[in-house]
């Protein structure tokens, strides 16, 4: 609408009429409110952070003041939609796997509570020593179906509590991100995701005219993962001191040397705007054949998975049956 020539007080009004979600339209009708009152758009927005983040209230800040403001805030939509997209591969890639994974664990849970003691009945009308898988899946059913089962439930609810809270503490966090990025098949995941909101963070904000050491700060505080987020403020703190962003980086391990040589490409050449953009649209083609390749590796394993654990309780349980009509 600005784009189209429209003033900004009338394209908040239309803004405020037109958005389906109440909280997003009260906070449109708030910051319509305050630029009425002789605020700056960017301050006004800077008074909603839970829906306007940092990154976003220095980007029109910075369109304001060099008045592109139409220009910032089409930038803004490209980045979040690919911000978006890129959040969608990932749980496509979490979802399915987990998914599989949960159908997996009920029906074998299912078998060995429900149908098991059933078959144990039966076996013990026979009389006679049980085959050694027999007894194995047997001794199983009555863990979880007696007090086993509980001790399970209370100890996988326990660890992911203790989890979440030890997530919110920096240390917590530091370390479940290293140890995330150093799994044999995720960590190859989050790493390309993590170079790829970075290189796509900070290249939209230096090409929008935000201060580095600016960017560097926003940057490191949506990065969404503690390990990028401390090496983006000791690469700041490297610069305040006259040094370049490519030791920073290299030293974190989290940045392959193909990104830290384009960064260093950039920083000398003056277009480091335009390196970081096409590092993020590389990375963003990665996280794709990635995700597709995780995909297609964890379907026959998680099929594989439960076709033995499913195929070894039936087996195990008709092995006595077996038995039984071989002496008869």
């Amino acid at each position: 609408m600005i784009d189209a020539g429209l003033p900004l007080m009338q394209c908040l009004e239309i803004l405020c009429q037109q958005t389906e979600n109440k909280k997003l339209a009260q906070s449109v009708k708030e910051v319509k409110q305050s630029v009425e009152g002789g605020t700056s758009f960017a301050d006004a927005l800077k008074k909603h952070p839970k829906v306007f983040d940092g990154l976003y209230v220095n980007m029109v800040d910075a369109g304001e003041l060099g008045g592109i403001l139409d220009t910032i805030l089409t930038r803004l939509s490209i980045y979040i939609e690919r911000a978006m997209n890129l959040k969608k591969k990932v749980k496509t890639a979490m979802v399915y796997p987990i998914t599989i994974l949960v159908v997996a664990v009920v029906i074998v849970a299912g078998l060995l509570i429900f149908v098991i003691p059933q078959f144990v009945n039966l076996f013990t009308s026979f009389g006679g020593d049980l085959p050694t898988p027999t007894r194995l899946v047997i001794v199983a059913s009555n863990f979880l179906g007696g007090w086993g089962g509980g001790i399970v439930f209370l100890s996988l609810t326990t660890s992911i509590i203790l989890l979440k809270k030890a997530y919110k503490t920096d240390n917590g966090q530091m370390a479940i991100d290293q140890f995330m990025l150093k799994t044999p098949v995720f960590g190859i995941l989050i790493r390309k995701v993590a170079v790829a909101k970075f290189s796509r963070t900070l290249g939209t904000l230096i090409s929008s005219g935000v201060p580095l050491l600016d960017a560097l700060d926003i940057t490191s505080k949506t990065a969404g993962n503690k390990v990028v987020e401390r090496a983006l403020i000791t690469t700041k703190c490297s610069i305040t001191e006259g040094k370049t962003m490519a030791e920073p980086l290299t030293q974190t391990g989290v940045f392959p040397p193909m990104v830290v040589q384009m960064i260093t490409v950039g920083e000398t050449t003056g277009a480091l705007d335009i390196m970081l953009a096409k590092i993020a649209d590389f990375y963003d083609d990665e996280v794709d054949v990635a995700v597709e390749a995780l995909t297609s590796m964890l379907e026959p394993m998680l099929m594989v998975f439960l076709g033995v654990v499913v195929g070894f309780i039936v087996i195990a349980m008709y092995l006595p049956i077996f038995k039984l009509a071989a002496i008869m």
